[in-house]
């Protein structure tokens, strides 16, 4: 049983997490997910300073209020005219050292268990449980994750066609009369409560690989955006079963395993892949390079 729960919270953040991802992608705001995860320090302190508990919950709430605010500061950067790469790294840097600074100040002292928070270990999943009504329902990730995943399904379900719009040509998206910077705070607050409802459980190192690395995949595999989804959420999934067999061979971490299987298909997409694969690319180019040698 603890099994089925570990593989099952790795596959549902790598669903949850690839949904988004894909969008990320194609916004080329692939790192935000990073960003999300050095920024939220802040929030974790400053909750805890208002609240004097360390409670999970409570400092959770103070991540998502803190990511939500690093969503507008890099969108209010990059409407400035800053890059979004650049937008991102001032942003979480900024937040970054601004949680340190609190850290030294007001509790130098206190042990935050940050690595709780930020780098949570998926192996723990089945014994960090609810209680409900005295009844125990099951592990706390994944009703969490489970829940971030089902908003995932619906928004995007819902406003699908407006999402790709945005994503792929936000100018058109206004010259239809869609709100493309509704949408996309709307995507951002997704990957945000996505990032921070996946920590606690399977920490930072699994979170930001499956934003980036299956939807990176699919977009070597597909040039459509619903067959892009599909595929990395396939790939996260087949990611996360492998990757916990590889961990359970190898002694080593679930999540690092996890990822590493994921990097392996990103790899062999990059090379093999129908339209971008590089091994198929240059043999095309010789193919191509004899024909018209033949041709003279």
């Amino acid at each position: 049983m603890n099994t089925f729960f570990i593989i099952l919270t790795g596959i549902m953040v790598a669903s949850a997490c690839s949904i988004v991802g894909c969008f990320l992608v194609l916004r080329k705001m692939a790192m935000i997910g990073d960003a999300i995860s050095h920024s939220v320090l802040p929030g974790i302190v400053i909750a805890f300073l208002i609240s004097g508990s360390r409670d999970s919950v409570v400092m959770m709430l103070g991540a998502a209020a803190i990511g939500l605010l690093t969503v507008f500061l890099i969108q209010m950067f990059h409407q400035s005219g800053v890059q979004a790469d650049a937008s991102i790294g001032v942003v979480f840097t900024a937040l970054f050292a601004v949680g340190i600074v609190l850290i030294s100040l007001y509790a130098r002292n206190i042990d935050l268990d940050l690595d709780c928070v930020l780098y949570g270990e998926i192996a723990y999943v089945p014994w960090n449980t609810i209680e409900l009504f005295g009844m125990n329902i099951g592990p706390k990730a994944v009703w969490m994750v489970g829940l971030a995943l089902a908003l995932n399904v619906l928004a995007i379900g819902l406003f699908y066609k407006q999402f790709k719009v945005c994503s792929f040509d936000p100018g058109l998206a206004v010259a239809l009369g869609i709100p493309a910077a509704f949408f996309h705070y709307l995507l951002m607050g997704l990957v945000s409560l996505t990032t921070v409802a996946s920590f606690e459980s399977v920490g930072a190192i699994l979170v930001v690989g499956m934003l980036v690395v299956p939807p990176l995949t699919a977009y070597l595999l597909t040039e459509k955006l619903s067959g892009m989804i599909v595929y990395s959420v396939g790939i996260g999934a087949i990611s996360s079963i492998a990757g916990y067999y590889l961990a359970k061979w190898l002694d080593a971490s679930i999540a690092a395993s996890m990822i590493t299987v994921a990097g392996a298909f990103l790899f062999l997409a990059f090379l093999f892949s129908p339209t971008h694969g590089l091994v198929l690319r240059k043999w095309r180019q010789k193919r191509g390079l004899q024909q018209a040698m033949s041709n003279r």
